[in-house]
């Protein structure tokens, strides 16, 4: 159950954060005053995200007591989350080299994972 929710927790949080950034380069004036006004609007939804992630580190932690596992795991997560919102906002679509790399990392966390 521990898994469950640190994986709910992190994909939440992960999915706010890259959120707000991808609809800032893609709709936010690049300018200093437009970009400050916008990430202050943001910070209690930074907030709230940032709550989730860090409790999805430490439930994963508690479940797993391997805390690289779990930051390797969130980082697979968020390549995801990336990919997610590259074609949502921007219509890009993943080369083979992409899906090489995230199965190469999808590797790493099977090893860390290991004994």
């Amino acid at each position: 159950m521990l898994y469950l929710s640190s994986v709910a927790l992190l994909f939440a949080g992960l999915t706010v954060i890259n959120l707000i950034f991808s609809y800032q380069s893609k709709h936010i004036d690049p300018h200093f005053w437009s970009i400050l006004k916008f990430q202050l609007w943001m910070l209690p939804i930074f907030l709230i995200a940032n709550l989730c992630v860090g409790y999805g580190i430490k439930l994963g932690f508690k479940a797993s007591q391997h805390l690289s596992f779990i930051l390797i795991a969130a980082k697979c997560i968020e390549i995801l989350i990336s990919l997610w919102m590259g074609y949502l906002f921007l219509k890009e679509t993943p080369t083979s080299k992409t899906w090489i790399g995230l199965a190469i990392i999808a590797v790493g966390l099977v090893l860390v994972k290991q004994k």
